[in-house]
Order: C-alpha cells, then sequence, then structure tokens
C-alpha cells in the first residue's frame, strides 16, 4: 500500500510520505527481481483516502477540507480501494507487474 504522498508529499507529514515513497520504490525493484520466478509485485496509491489516522494527523479545519482538492471532491472510502487490489490478485492481472495503481491528480491536503 503506497500514497499519493509519495509524489506529492505533504510538508506535515514527510515522515509518512518518505515511507510511501520507499514503497513505491521498493515495489518496482521488488517487480523486476522476482518476475523471473513468476512472481508479480504491485502497488495501490489512492489519493485521500478517510481512516482513522486523519482526525489523529490534522486538525479540525484540515479534517473538514481532506480530500476536497482530489478529482472527485471528496476523500475515498476505505471500500472504494478493495477493486484495485482484487484485480492486482486476480488472473485479469496476470501481465501487470511493478505497477502502482490508483495515483490521482489531487492534493492529499486542502
Amino acid at each position: 500500500m503506497a500514497s499519493i504522498q509519495a509524489y506529492q508529499p505533504s510538508p506535515g507529514i514527510l515522515d509518512y510520505a518518505s515511507t510511501k515513497g520507499s514503497i513505491v520504490t521498493f515495489t518496482k525493484g521488488l517487480a523486476q527481481e522476482l518476475i523471473e520466478r513468476g512472481i508479480r509485485v504491485n502497488a495501490v496509491a489512492p489519493g485521500p483516502v478517510w481512516t482513522p489516522l486523519i482526525p489523529q494527523s490534522f486538525d479540525a479545519e484540515k479534517v473538514k477540507k481532506f480530500g476536497q482538492q482530489s478529482p472527485m471532491g471528496r476523500p475515498a472510502q476505505p471500500v472504494e480501494l478493495a477493486p484495485s487490489f482484487v484485480f492486482l490478485a486476480s488472473d485479469e492481472s496476470r501481465y501487470v507487474n511493478g505497477e502502482i495503481l490508483g495515483v490521482t491528480g489531487g492534493k492529499a491536503l486542502a
């Protein structure tokens, strides 16, 4: 699980963004290393997602605006990410390797 933070880091959560950037790099490198053994490696990097981390991480004003800058105008709900993971686990994605699904052009924080 990566994050839009890997591509558009927010200054207030650089530690989190750095870990997500590392996951993207690790995913791409590991995919190259393991494909010869028939193992595919991919990740999902959504834009803003409403999780318990949000109200614990930001002040009330940021929480209120969280996700409004995304193309959808709101944060995703975790259940909306499930199809991406199901796709990557399915046979339909058998030729997908080293990819990061779900990166949105919106900003993670308003």
